[in-house]
C-alpha cells in the first residue's frame, strides 16, 4: 500500500514540475524507492521539491541509481522480509553527490553509540569453509566510523565499517550485505592519526579519512589496520586489486545506468569497480560471494546474477561476449560449492591432470566405470551417454562418492594406462583437442566409449565362458587394468563363480583382498557394455528397451525445482504447456504450435513419477517427475481423466516388462531405488517400487514381486550418515539407498507417512506382527509389567493433559513410542488404552455385530450363549479379532491378580463394558457381555490352558522381582519414585517438605507441589523457580522449569539440596533476552581451570584473560581476541553452568561463574570444571542468560507462567477425593447400581481441579 502511494507521489511531482532534469527525477526515484524498500512512509527531512531544486546537475557524475529498479529486480514482500536488509545502492558513497544529510531511509534502532569490536580471525577467505553466507571473510574488528568524502566537504558520513584480511568495507548501515565502498589492505600504504579522534588510511592514489567515538577506539583501527597492511604490498604488483587471482574481467553495464562497471571474477567471488583505473588502485564498490549466487540469460546481451538478497542485471558489449561472462560466473559458482582435496589428489597422478579425451587442462570430472577423468565439457556429453555407459561425477562437489579405494584406482591406472585400453586405435583424424566443437565431441566420445571403437580387444574378446573365467581368476590378484579390459570387452560381472563362499566376483575379489578389484567391479554391475564392432560372437548385454507409449496434450506445468515442494502452488504458479510423450521421451513445448520443445525428459531418465492428492495444489489433479539429474518438475490439470491417462502412459513408458505388474496398482508413488536385503549386502540391487496405501510393492532384479506391510514393520528408520532407509519386518531387513538425494527424501517421508497410523478404525492402526494395534500391546505390555498390583487399575483417573498426550504420540507413530517405568504412570497408560477403545472408529465389535453381541448377553443357557459367542467372534475381521483376544487374555490375568489390584470380574466388566461398546452405560448388557467373555475366555477362544497357566506363572515371577527390588530399596516407592527433602526459601528444619518425586516430575511441577503444600500462591512477576544448592562449591543452579528432577537427585553429592525460592534476576534476564537480535556472546572473561580425573582434584593455576564466543552449538576459548585457533571448544548443551565460585581459590571479582562437564568415557571417566570472573553483575546475568536460552532455545521460562505447569501435576481428583467410583468389594447388586454413575464419566480422566486458591 505504501508503495503504491509512493508511485503515485513520484508520477505527480514528475507531472508539476516540467522543468527538473532527468538526473532530479532519478534522485528522487532513488529516495522514493529506498524509503519503499523499507516500508517506511516518506517523510524526508525537506520537501521533495526543495531537495530536488538543491542539486546541481554534474555531467561528469553519472546518476545514483535506484538498484532495485530497473537496474536490479527487487524481491517481492515475502523474500524480503525473509532476507538481511539490502543496501541502498552499489556505488561507494565517494562517487555520491546528494549525502550532504543524514540519510532519511536509515533504519531507525541502530545504536549509533554502539562502539566496535573484535572477532577473532579464523584465517583467509579462500580457506573458509564455504557455506550460504554473503560474507565469508573473517572479520577481525568491525564498528560505526565517521567518514569524510573525497570531495573535501565538512560534514561526516556515518558508517559500519569491517575489516578483514584482505578489504576494509564501509556500509550503510550494520544490516546490509554489500558494501558501498572496499579498499584493498594490498594497497594501504600508511595509516596515521590526524587530529582529533581522526585517522587517514593512505593508498598510493587516495587518502580516505576516518573519525572515531574516542580516543581509544581511534587507536584501536590504527593499531589493527597497520597489522593487516603490514608486509602486503607485494601482492600490488602481482595481481592488482584483488587478494585472488582474476579468471575474467573487462567492463559490464549494470542495466539503468550509464556508465559500465569494471568487473572481476575473481576464483568464487565477482568484484565491482568504478572504472579499471580503480581496479588497479584496489579501491572498489563491492564484492558478491558465488556460493549463494546464480546466473541465467536474459536476453541477447544480458544475464542476471541472482543472490537472496538482490538480482544484478548486467548488459556485455556483444553477444559472444555475454556468454564467456556467464561461463566464467558459473564456474565461479561452481568453485564457490567445490571441495578440491579429492580433485588435488588425483591431480597427483601427472596423467589424470589432462583430459583423457581432449587433452584440457586440469579436468575436473570422471566418469568413475570407466575410470577416464575428463574436462567439463567432455563430462557433458559423457552424461548424454546416459548413467548405464557413463556414471559422471564432479572432482570437487561429489565428495561423498570418492571413498579411498576409488581414489586409488584412479591414481593406479591413470589417464595414460587406461587410455592404453580406451584409445588404442585412435585415427589421428578423429582425435580431439581442446578447441574441438561439441559436435565432435559427442561423436568422437560416442565411437569411444558406447561403440567402444577405439578399444584395444581382449585375446579373448567373443569368447564369453573363457573371459567370464580370465574375470574370476584376474580379480583375485591385483591387476585392475586387466580387469577393466576384460570386463569391457564382455566379460560378465554378474557371472557365478562356482564357488560356494564366494559366489559372486565382488565376493571373490573381497575375499581375496583385493579392494581396488571390488570398487570397479561395484561401479560396473549395471554397466551397459560397448556394443560388438567385430566378429560378432560375444553377445551384448542392453537394457530391455521401454514399451512404446504415445500420448500428447495441454498440461499445466510449474518452473523445475531442485528441492521438494513444501507449499502450495497456486494456478498463477502454473504455465500451460503442450506435452507429448512419445518413444520414451516426455517433451513440452511452449505451444501446439512450436516445434522446439522448451526441454524434454527420457523415460531411462525419469526415476520416480508421484501422485499428489486431490487439491494439493492449485489444480485439482497433479503429478511430479524426479529425474536422474535431481530436478523435479510439477504438472498440472483440472481434467481427472486426462491426468489420470498421463500417469498411466508415463509409469508404462519408465516401468520395465518385468515389473509390469505395478502398472495395475492405483499407486501415490511409483519408481526406482536401488537396494540391499538381508540375504546379500555386498551388492546393490535395482528395484522397482510402487507405493499404495500402506502397502509398498517391490520387483527387484531375478526376484518375482513382493508385499511390504508399512504398518506392520518391526522397525522404520533413516540412517543419515549413510542415506539408508532401513525396513524391518518378520524374518529381514530391507535398505533402500538414497543414490540421488530429491526422490529418495520423497520416498522416505511417503513411506514414514504410510507407515503410520491412517485413520481411526482398528485396521488402520501401525500393527504388531500378530496384527494387534501397537498402541494396546504396549499398553497391556506396560501394564503387566508395571500395574498389576495398581489398586484400583484401570478405575482410578490418570491426568488428562498426559493422557492426552500419550495418545496424540500413540497416534503419530506408535513404533516410536516406548513407556518407561518413572516417565509414564500407571493410571495414565491404563487410561490411554481405554480412550482408544472407546474413540475407535467402528468399535472393537464392528457396528453391524454390536447389537448382535449385547443381545447373546441375555441368552440363559450357557452352552447356547458361548456358542453363539464363539460364532460372532469368527465373524470378526482379522485385526478385530487378535484385538479383542489380546485384551481378554489381558483383563483374564488382572482378574487372576484381584486379591493385590482389587479388580475382579464384576468391577472389569462395569469399566470396560461400556468403554468397548461405546455406550452410555446405561444399558447393563455390555458390561455383561465382556464379563461373560473374561469369565469363559478359555472357552471362547480356544485357549490352550498349558500356555496360559505358563503365562501366568511368569507374571507371578514378575511380581515377586519386583517385590524383592522394592524391600531393597525402601526410599524408592512403586513405580519409580523417590522420596527427598526440600527446602523452602532457605536450609532450615522449619522449611523441610518431603516430597514424593516420580521420575515424571518436573522442577516447574516441584516447586508448584511445595507450594501448594505451604498455601503460597505465586503471583505475577515472581519467579519462583528450584535450585540445586552444593554448599561445598558454594555455587548454585536453577533448574529449567521443564528440567527432570529424579536425575539430579541420583547426581547429588551429600553436601548438595534441593531448594525453592525466587529468581531475583529472572525478569532481567528475559528483558535481555528479548533485546537480543543475535543469540550468540562473546567478550574477555578471567578464566581458571580445575580438573578432577577419577576423584583426583588437581588444581591449573591463577585466573587468566580470555576470550569467549558462546553461539548455538559451542563455548569457544581463545587466548586473545585475535587468535586464529580456540584453545578449547566445549558442546554448549552438555554444559552444566552454577552462580557462584568457593572463595578459597581467591576470585578476583565476585561475579563468577562456575562450568562443570562431564565426559564419560569407559575407561577415563573425566568431569572439567572451570571458573569464569565477571567485571559486573550485569556482564554475568548477561552471560548466564545466554547459556539458558542457548541450551534450551529460548525457552528460558513458561510463556504463560509458572501457574500453567500445573495442569501436570499428579493430584487427586478433587470431585471424589481418594473414594472409589466403582465399589471394590460388596454384593453384585451394589456394583451394578454404580454403573450409571460410572458411565457419565466412564474414563474419568478430567483434569484435577486447583485446590490451592
Amino acid at each position: 500500500m505504501r508503495c503504491r502511494k509512493t508511485k503515485l507521489h513520484r508520477s505527480h511531482l514528475a507531472s508539476g514540475h516540467p522543468k527538473l532534469k532527468k538526473t532530479h527525477i532519478s534522485q528522487l526515484n532513488l529516495t522514493l524507492s529506498r524509503v519503499c524498500l523499507h516500508g517506511e512512509s516518506p517523510n524526508l527531512p525537506m520537501s521533495p521539491v526543495s531537495r530536488l531544486n538543491s542539486l546541481d546537475y554534474n555531467s561528469d557524475d553519472y546518476e545514483d541509481p535506484d538498484l532495485f529498479s530497473p537496474s536490479v529486480h527487487q524481491m517481492n514482500t515475502q523474500d524480503r522480509e525473509m532476507s538481511l536488509q539490502v543496501p541502498t545502492s552499489l556505488y561507494s558513497d565517494d562517487e555520491h553527490l546528494d549525502e550532504d544529510d543524514p540519510s532519511p531511509w536509515q533504519d531507525e534502532g541502530i545504536d549509533s553509540s554502539q562502539r566496535s569490536f573484535y572477532l577473532p580471525n579464523t584465517g583467509r577467505l579462500v580457506s573458509a569453509t564455504k557455506d550460504d553466507s554473503s560474507q565469508l571473510a573473517a572479520v577481525i574488528k568491525m564498528g560505526w566510523l565517521d567518514k569524510n568524502p573525497p570531495q573535501g566537504a565538512l560534514y561526516y558520513q556515518r558508517r559500519w565499517v569491517k575489516l578483514d584480511v584482505d578489504y576494509l568495507r564501509y556500509f550503510d548501515n550494520d544490516k546490509e550485505v554489500y558494501s558501498k565502498g572496499i579498499i584493498s589492505t594490498a594497497f594501504i600504504t600508511n595509516v596515521t592519526s590526524v587530529g582529533e579522534l581522526k585517522f587517514e588510511v593512505v593508498t598510493n592514489n587516495r587518502t580516505f579519512i576516518f573519525r572515531a567515538e574516542s580516543e581509544g577506539e581511534r587507536n584501536d583501527w590504527v593499531t589493527v589496520l597497520k597489522d593487516c597492511s603490514r608486509g602486503r604490498h607485494w601482492r600490488s604488483t602481482i595481481n592488482p586489486g584483488s587478494p585472488l587471482t582474476p579468471d575474467y574481467q573487462g567492463y559490464l553495464e549494470l542495466r539503468g545506468l550509464r556508465s559500465k562497471l569494471y568487473t572481476v571474477v575473481a576464483s568464487d567471488k565477482v568484484f565491482l569497480y568504478k572504472t579499471m583505473e580503480d581496479y588497479r588502485i584496489g579501491v572498489g564498490i563491492t564484492s558478491i560471494e558465488m556460493n549463494v549466487g546464480n546466473v541465467k540469460d536474459t536476453d541477447r546481451r544480458g544475464f542476471d546474477l541472482t543472490t537472496p538478497y538482490r538480482i544484478f542485471s548486467f548488459i556485455a558489449e556483444s553477444e559472444q561476449l555475454r556468454v564467456q561472462w556467464v561461463d566464467a560466473m558459473r564456474d565461479a559458482i561452481d568453485e564457490a560449492l567445490s571441495n578440491s582435496e579429492v580433485a588435488e589428489r588425483i591431480w597427483a597422478e601427472p596423467s589424470n591432470s589432462l583430459c583423457a579425451d581432449c587433452d584440457a587442462p586440469k579436468p575436473e570430472w570422471a566418469a568413475i566405470n570407466l575410470c577416464v577423468v575428463v574436462c567439463k565439457r567432455c563430462a557433458g556429453e559423457h552424461r548424454g551417454l546416459g548413467p548405464s555407459i557413463s556414471k559422471v561425477r564432479s572432482l570437487k562437489m561429489d565428495k561423498n562418492i570418492w571413498t579411498e579405494e576409488l581414489i586409488q584406482v584412479f591414481l593406479l591406472l591413470g589417464n595414460k594406462r587406461v587410455n592404453s585400453f580406451w584409445a588404442a586405435n585412435i585415427p589421428p583424424s578423429e582425435a580431439l583437442t581442446s578447441y574441438s566443437c561439441s559436435e565432435e565431441r559427442r561423436r568422437f566420445i560416442t565411437n569411444k566409449y558406447r561403440q567402444g571403437k577405439y578399444r584395444k580387444y581382449h585375446p579373448l574378446y567373443g569368447n564369453q565362458r573363457e573371459l567370464n573365467n580370465a574375470l574370476c581368476i584376474n580379480v583375485q590378484c591385483s591387476d585392475v587394468l586387466e580387469t577393466l579390459s576384460l570386463i569391457f570387452c564382455g566379460a560378465d560381472v554378474n557371472c557365478p563363480t562356482d564357488i560356494a563362499n564366494c559366489p559372486s566376483i565382488l565376493s571373490l575379489a573381497n575375499a581375496h583382498s583385493q579392494p581396488l578389484q571390488a570398487e570397479l567391479i561395484r561401479h560396473n554391475l549395471n554397466t551397459e557394455l560397448p556394443r560388438s564392432e567385430v566378429g560378432g560372437g560375444m553377445e551384448a548385454v542392453h537394457y530391455s528397451p521401454p514399451p512404446c507409449v504415445a500420448y500428447n496434450g495441454f498440461l499445466f506445468k510449474t518452473a523445475s525445482m531442485a528441492r521438494a515442494i513444501t507449499e502450495r502452488k497456486a494456478k498463477e504458479e502454473f504455465s500451460r504447456r503442450w506435452c507429448t510423450l512419445n518413444d520414451g521421451t516426455f517433451s513440452y513445448y511452449e505451444s501446439d504450435k512450436n516445434s522446439n520443445p522448451n526441454g524434454s525428459l527420457k523415460a531411462s531418465e525419469i526415476v520416480c513419477l508421484a501422485v499428489n492428492a486431490p487439491e494439493k495444489h492449485g489444480y485439482d489433479s497433479t503429478f511430479e517427475l524426479y529425474s536422474e539429474s535431481e530436478r523435479l518438475y510439477l504438472f498440472g490439470t483440472d481434467d481427472p481423466d486426462s491426468h489420470k491417462e498421463w500417469v498411466k502412459c508415463i509409469a508404462k513408458s519408465l516401468i520395465p516388462a518385468t515389473a509390469e505388474p505395478l502398472l495395475r496398482l492405483a499407486f501415490e508413488r511409483i519408481g526406482r531405488l536401488k537396494c540391499k536385503d538381508g540375504l546379500n549386502l555386498q551388492t546393490s540391487k535395482v528395484g522397482w517400487f510402487a507405493l499404495v496405501g500402506s502397502t509398498l510393492h517391490a520387483y527387484l532384479e531375478d526376484s518375482q514381486g513382493e508385499e511390504i506391510h508399512l504398518r506392520k514393520l518391526n522397525e522404520l528408520s533413516i540412517q543419515q550418515d549413510n542415506e539408508v532407509l532401513v525396513l524391518v519386518e518378520k524374518g529381514r531387513t530391507l535398505y533402500i539407498e538414497g543414490e540421488r538425494k530429491l526422490d529418495f527424501a520423497g520416498w522416505c517421508g511417503a513411506i514414514q507417512a504410510a507407515a503410520g497410523s491412517g485413520g481411526d478404525t482398528l485396521s488402520q492402526q501401525q500393527l504388531t506382527e500378530t496384527d494387534i494395534p501397537v498402541i494396546v500391546q504396549s499398553c497391556i505390555g506396560y501394564i503387566t509389567q508395571c500395574g498389576l498390583t495398581s489398586e484400583g487399575i484401570y478405575r482410578k483417573s490418570g491426568v488428562n493433559s498426559r493422557v492426552a498426550a500419550l495418545c496424540e504420540r500413540f497416534r503419530r507413530d506408535a513404533r516410536s513410542l516406548c513407556l518407561r517405568e518413572g516417565e509414564h504412570q500407571v493410571d495414565d497408560v491404563s487410561n490411554t488404552l481405554k480412550r482408544f477403545f472407546r474413540e475407535l472408529e467402528m468399535g472393537l465389535f464392528t457396528a453391524e455385530d454390536a447389537c448382535t453381541w449385547l443381545s447373546t448377553a441375555v441368552i440363559q443357557d450357557e452352552s447356547k450363549k458361548i456358542s453363539q459367542y464363539q460364532l460372532l467372534f469368527k465373524r470378526l475381521p482379522w485385526v478385530n479379532k487378535a484385538t479383542l483376544q489380546a485384551l481378554i487374555n489381558h483383563l483374564y490375568c488382572v482378574q487372576r491378580f484381584s486379591e493385590l489390584n482389587q479388580m475382579n470380574l464384576h468391577n472389569l466388566a462395569i469399566v470396560f463394558g461400556p468403554t468397548l461398546f461405546q455406550t452410555d452405560g446405561k444399558d447393563f448388557s455390555a458390561g455383561r457381555v465382556v464379563e461373560d467373555l473374561i469369565q469363559h475366555y478359555i472357552l471362547i477362544f480356544e485357549v490352550d490352558e498349558q500356555q496360559l497357566t505358563k503365562q501366568l506363572e511368569e507374571i507371578t515371577v514378575i511380581l515377586k522381582v519386583r517385590e524383592t527390588l522394592n524391600t531393597k530399596f525402601p526410599s524408592t516407592e512403586p513405580g519409580g519414585h523417590f522420596i527427598c527433602t526440600v527446602y523452602l526459601e532457605e536450609k532450615k528444619e522449619t522449611a523441610e517438605q518431603h516430597v514424593k518425586i516420580p521420575g515424571s516430575m518436573t522442577a516447574a511441577e516441584l516447586t508448584c507441589e511445595v507450594l501448594d503444600r505451604r498455601n503460597i500462591l505465586a503471583k505475577d512477576k515472581e519467579y519462583w523457580n528450584c535450585w540445586e544448592v552444593s554448599d561445598k562449591e558454594e555455587m548454585q543452579r536453577p533448574l529449567h522449569y521443564q528440567e527432570r528432577v529424579l536425575p539430579i537427585l541420583h547426581s547429588f553429592g551429600t553436601d548438595s539440596h534441593l531448594l525453592i525460592k525466587k529468581h531475583p534476576a529472572m525478569e532481567m534476564m528475559m528483558v535481555y533476552l528479548a533485546s537480543k537480535v543475535d543469540a550468540s556472546k562473546h567478550g574477555i572473561m578471567k578464566f581458571r581451570e580445575e580438573r578432577s580425573i577419577l576423584g583426583l582434584g588437581r588444581s591449573s593455576g591463577s585466573f587468566h584473560d580470555r576470550y569467549f564466543i558462546l553461539n548455538s552449538s559451542s563455548l569457544r576459548m581463545y587466548k586473545e581476541v585475535r587468535s586464529n585457533r580456540p584453545e578449547r571448544d566445549w558442546p554448549v548443551k552438555n554444559l552444566k553452568v552454577y552462580l557462584g565460585i568457593k572463595k578459597k581459590i581467591r576470585p578476583p571479582t565476585c561475579w563468577g561463574l562456575t562450568v562443570v562437564h562431564e565426559s564419560k568415557k569407559q575407561e577415563k571417566p573425566e568431569r572439567q570444571q572451570w571458573y569464569l570472573c565477571c567485571e559486573t553483575q550485569s556482564e554475568m546475568r548477561e552471560w548466564h542468560a545466554t547459556f539458558l536460552s542457548i541450551q534450551y532455545d529460548g525457552n528460558v521460562w513458561p510463556q504463560d507462567g509458572l501457574q500453567q505447569t500445573r495442569v501436570s501435576r499428579v493430584l487427586p481428583d478433587t470431585r471424589h477425593g481418594n473414594v472409589s467410583l466403582i465399589p471394590l468389594r460388596g454384593s453384585e447388586n451394589e456394583m451394578r447400581n454404580s454403573v450409571a454413575a460410572f458411565s457419565q464419566d466412564s474414563l474419568a480422566v478430567s483434569e484435577p481441579t486447583n485446590h490451592w486458591d
